[in-house]
C-alpha cells in the first residue's frame, strides 16, 4: 500500500515493514542475562562454595544423626544376610563423604556381619565413599584449587599423583597416616584417572580395613589369637608410619 507521495508529481513511494530481525535488535535481550547468570553460577568459585556447603551440610547431619547409635540398637530386624550388607555398604560410602572415621565402620562392618560379609561390605563402602569424594572434588573443586598450587611442595605432590596416580595412591592408601578424606580431594584435584584412583583405593585398603574387620568381629573374644593379629596389623604399620613421619619432619629442619 502506499502511504505518501510527492505534491510535485513525483513517484509514490511505500516504507516497508520492519523485518524479523531488526524487531529483535530493538526487543529486550534476556537471553544475555541469562547467560551471564549461568555463567557465574557455573563458576569455579561457585562450584568450590557449593562443594564445601555440601560438606558442611553431610558433617552437620552427621552429627545429628548420629548413626554410630545402630551399634547399640542393632541391624534393623527387617534386613539380614547380603542385602543388610549392601544397605550397610552404601551407608558406609555416605558416611565417609561425611567425614566419619573410616575405623569406625570398619569395626562396625566386623561386628555386624563377621569377618567374611563385614569384609565386602567395608570394601564396598570404601571404594563408593571414595568415587563419590573424588566425582565431589573434581566437578566442583578443579577448576578453582587447581591454580592455587603454586608452593614447591603442592606442584610436587601433584605432578606425582598426575603422572603415577595407580602407584602414588595404592602408597597412599597403604599408609596409614593419611587421611581417607584428604586424599580423595587431593586425588580429584590433580589430573589423575578415576579407573587408577578406584583401582588403587580398592587394593591398597585391604589390608588395613580387614584389620580392623577382624578385631571388630572377634572383640567378644579379646584373647584369641585372630584379635591379637588384627590388633598387631593395625598398631605396627602405625607404629612405622608415625616414626617414618617424624623422621622426615626431623630431616627437613635439619636442612
Amino acid at each position: 500500500m502506499l502511504d505518501a507521495t510527492t505534491r510535485s508529481g513525483g513517484t509514490a513511494t511505500a516504507t516497508p515493514p520492519a523485518t524479523a530481525t531488526e524487531l529483535a535488535l530493538t526487543a529486550p535481550l534476556p537471553v544475555g542475562l541469562a547467560a551471564r547468570c549461568s555463567r557465574v553460577l557455573l563458576s569455579p568459585w561457585s562450584r568450590l562454595s557449593l562443594l564445601v556447603a555440601l560438606l558442611v551440610a553431610a558433617g552437620a547431619t552427621v552429627l545429628l544423626f548420629e548413626p554410630q547409635r545402630l551399634l547399640a540398637d542393632g541391624w534393623p530386624p527387617q534386613l539380614g544376610g547380603a542385602a543388610a550388607a549392601l544397605v550397610f555398604a552404601a551407608a558406609y560410602g555416605l558416611c565417609t563423604v561425611a567425614f566419619v572415621p573410616r575405623p569406625l565402620l570398619n569395626l562396625a562392618a566386623g561386628a555386624l556381619f563377621g569377618t567374611q560379609l563385614g569384609l565386602g561390605a567395608a570394601l564396598g563402602g570404601t571404594v563408593l565413599g571414595a568415587g563419590i569424594s573424588f566425582a565431589l572434588g573434581r566437578i566442583l573443586g578443579q577448576d578453582a584449587l587447581r591454580p592455587l598450587l603454586r608452593g614447591r611442595w603442592l606442584k610436587a605432590a601433584d605432578g606425582q599423583l598426575s603422572r603415577h596416580g595407580f602407584r602414588s595412591m595404592l602408597a597412599v592408601r597403604l599408609f596409614p597416616g593419611v587421611p581417607f578424606a584428604a586424599a580423595n580431594y587431593c586425588a580429584a584435584v590433580s589430573r589423575m584417572g578415576y579407573v587408577p584412583f578406584l583401582l588403587a583405593t580398592a587394593l591398597g585398603s585391604i589390608p588395613n580395613t580387614a584389620a580392623y574387620v577382624v578385631a571388630g568381629a572377634r572383640a567378644s573374644t579379646p584373647t584369641s589369637p585372630a584379635f591379637l593379629i588384627a590388633m598387631a596389623a593395625i598398631a605396627v604399620p602405625a607404629l612405622v608410619g608415625a616414626a617414618v613421619a617424624w623422621r622426615k619432619r626431623h630431616h627437613l629442619r635439619s636442612r
